[in-house]
């Protein structure tokens, strides 16, 4: 028996619903839905020539690998796709639902984050990003302080690391057993 198969039939075993969904739609549905979990063009279109994917695990590996090749006008597109920590878009439930820890924020909080997200786009030339999933206003508060102080080239790594992160949050609601 080789490796990835299913023991009993000897064949490679089905994907989860959801990624064979992914895997089945047009390329122009999958390339939306893509974009929604990063806006980056490129990352996008190297995860879409991958297709189909075996596993969850192998789209992650993928994602991965293309989020490590961005230049850095691909990485400045991704981010153009984040709004600032403590204003989601309106109407959009995932910046909403990622940046949750700013919801209970006490007023001095988020005038807090509003001062130091405008200071940090202006040394470094596009929004504080974070992967805020599951961190409070204090956290993310905290690691923009820490942050700002990082050089252009230490801060963009750090945000290719993030993104990476959120990517992989939002690559596994894509392809959720359930129906989109």
């Amino acid at each position: 028996m080789t490796s990835g198969t299913h023991p009993l039939s000897g064949a490679a075993p089905e994907p989860p619903a959801g990624l064979a969904r992914f895997n089945a739609s047009q390329d122009s549905a999958a390339l939306a839905a893509l974009h929604e979990v990063c806006a980056s063009s490129a990352w996008a279109s190297k995860l879409l020539a991958q297709r189909p994917y075996a596993t969850v695990e192998a789209l992650f590996d993928v994602s991965d690998a293309a989020m490590a090749e961005l230049s850095a006008e691909d990485l400045a597109e991704a981010m153009a796709g984040h709004p600032p920590i403590g204003r989601p878009k309106p109407g959009d439930p995932t910046s909403s639902r990622e940046q949750s820890g700013m919801s209970g924020a006490s007023e001095e909080l988020k005038a807090e984050m509003l001062e130091l997200n405008l200071s940090y786009q202006d040394t470094f030339g596009h929004v504080f990003l974070i992967c805020a999933t599951g961190r409070t206003g204090e956290q993310m508060r905290d690691a923009v302080r820490e942050r700002i102080g990082n050089s252009p080239e230490q801060e963009r790594e750090i945000v290719r690391t993030e993104l990476g992160k959120i990517n992989r949050i939002r690559l596994s609601r894509l392809v959720e057993e359930e129906s989109a």
